[in-house]
């Protein structure tokens, strides 16, 4: 179950934020849903909401190797024989505090068999006029580096159409192919030419998407916005994110349950790519001592 719920609210903007995971339940603008919700009290479903670390996205069969030691994290998605989204999602956090329009959450991430390392990590949620910010902070507290990395997981709605309709724009150059049957990273592709290229605004249709993307900008007239992302009525949903992401994956939520189906659009500010702990590619090493901070922002349209 999810756990408690703490709501905070301001400037037209209300989230609650579950206990369990320190998952983001709920976010709305004006009473508009800018974020795929769940009910309170319900299992949160395919991560939604969710924080992610000490890893994004997959570490194909659980095993890596850092600084010349194999080591092996418990497989969670057998469909792709993968170690899913780290360690924290679904694992209850104290409140440090809880105001009108502040909240935040902390949860030690004690050495285990597959990750040796300790991690203070706290999340702070804000709301105010310039919208809905989270900064998770992580915090080496053993004596060897760690490996780290991090990313929300929240599903947004652009509005009341179905999601074929939403318009997306995203200034992202490269994304990264992978396998089609396990997800596993194989070479950056520009996105020349292909259904990929949303660096001008268009619909989404039917191309499906679940894949990490980098060689980020931002976008004209968005005050440092990374996406958009805008329903045919009008309505929409951007995402600022700070330097500490240069990788997004975006998934347009096909699933095998009708009612899942193409909900939502995932849009993930990664710190580093999928299976980063193998390729080292932007993953943070983490020194004894020190503090790595990531930060995103949700605003309405």
């Amino acid at each position: 179950m999810s756990g408690h719920d703490y709501r905070i609210s301001a400037a037209g903007y209300s989230a609650a934020v579950t206990q369990q995971g320190a998952a983001v339940r709920e976010l709305t603008h004006e009473g508009r849903n800018l974020i795929v919700p769940f009910a309170i009290g319900e299992p949160m479903p395919d991560y939604r909401g969710a924080v992610v670390a000490p890893w994004p996205n997959r570490i194909p069969d659980g095993r890596y190797i850092f600084r010349g030691v194999e080591l092996t994290v418990p497989i969670n998605e057998p469909s792709r024989a993968a170690a899913l989204h780290g360690l924290v999602s679904h694992v209850p956090w104290t409140v440090l505090y809880h105001e009108p329009s502040r909240l935040g959450l902390r949860h030690v991430v004690r050495p285990s068999k597959g990750y040796p390392f300790g991690l203070l990590l706290d999340v702070n949620y804000v709301v105010d006029e310039a919208g809905f910010h989270t900064t998770v902070s992580a915090t080496n507290t053993g004596e060897a580096v760690a490996p780290y990395g991090t990313c929300p997981h929240p599903y947004l709605v652009a509005g009341p159409s179905p999601l074929e309709t939403w318009s997306l724009e995203l200034d992202a150059g490269t994304f990264l192919d992978v396998t089609p049957d396990r997800l596993i990273p194989v070479q950056r592709t520009s996105v020349d030419g292909t259904p990929f290229d949303f660096r001008s605004p268009h619909q989404l249709g039917g191309t499906a998407i679940d894949h990490a993307f980098t060689d980020l900008g931002t976008i004209p007239g968005g005050d440092e916005v990374h996406l958009r992302l805008r329903d045919p009525g009008g309505t929409g949903v951007a995402m600022i994110w700070g330097e500490a992401c240069p990788w997004v994956q975006l998934h347009t939520a096909d699933h095998p349950i009708p009612e899942r189906h193409r909900i939502g659009l995932a849009v993930e500010p990664m710190t580093c790519p999928p299976n980063a702990f193998n390729s080292g590619e932007d993953l943070v090493s983490l020194l004894p001592g020190a503090t790595h901070n990531a930060d995103w922002t949700f605003r309405a349209l």
